[in-house]
């Protein structure tokens, strides 16, 4: 009797509640992971943000004047802007990048006025963005290059913000500024201009990023469409299940 019950096929509704709920995980897992993937997109607007082109020596910087394009994507503003390789090093300090093998330096080749980088970037009116952006210091004894690093960034000429990084030693440290703005127009200016005094020889600038904000930004139609799908596959198994 034992093993005639044994040899007994399950019941019907046994499959199907171990079927059930082998799809609906399966189903469950795969909507988990298309909301991670029907996240919003928010590609990043900027040029060469971290500066890799044109490419330094190693160990070296490169100077380019005013109204000089030859840093991709970006125009010098004032007398200089410089971008600077990653393993540069002068008297007591070294000068890695936040991002890549090279960063710019505001200050230009000790011309030290209000001067910088800007670069055209292609927005949507009314809608609003987030740059974010790293300024790079070191705190030289010898105070050569400075103590502190300021850097004034504008948006379509306005003054945004003002980002002051005092922190560091004689190796250069990097630290992150965030600023939201609303488009305008179809296309937007951000500038940096360099905010240290004339005595100040460095003052860096690395990993500029523009996206468009979370408000505003649109999950993947494709995602989307495979979620619906999803949901629509589990309310099919609940109608299976219960008849």
């Amino acid at each position: 009797m034992i093993r005639l019950l044994m040899s007994l096929p399950p019941r019907r509704s046994h499959v199907i509640d171990r079927s059930y709920r082998l799809v609906a995980g399966k189903i469950a897992f795969g909507v988990v992971i298309l909301s991670l993937l029907g996240s919003p997109l928010r590609a990043d607007l900027v040029t060469n943000g971290s500066f890799e082109t044109p490419v330094v020596a190693v160990g070296g910087f490169a100077n380019f004047g005013s109204g000089s394009t030859a840093i991709t994507g970006w125009t010098v503003v004032g007398p200089q802007a410089s971008p600077v390789s990653g393993s540069y090093v002068a008297g007591c300090c070294h000068f890695p990048a936040e991002d890549g093998v090279q960063w710019l330096d505001l200050t230009g080749d000790v011309s030290n006025v209000v001067e910088g980088v800007e670069q055209t970037i292609v927005t949507t009116p009314g809608v609003n963005y987030d740059l974010s952006y790293f300024v790079g210091n070191v705190d030289d004894p010898t105070g050569f290059f400075g103590t502190t690093s300021t850097v004034n960034v504008f948006v379509d000429g306005g003054l945004v913000q003002t980002a002051v990084n005092s922190g560091g030693g004689t190796t250069l440290t990097w630290e992150k500024f965030n600023v939201s703005f609303k488009a305008a127009t179809s296309s937007t200016v951000i500038e940096f201009l360099n905010g240290d005094p004339r005595s100040d020889n460095s003052n860096g600038l690395d990993n500029v990023s523009v996206v468009e904000g979370v408000e505003g930004a649109v999950p993947e139609p494709a995602s989307m469409a495979l979620f619906g799908t999803a949901l629509l596959g589990l309310g099919l198994l609940r109608r299976f299940r219960k008849a």
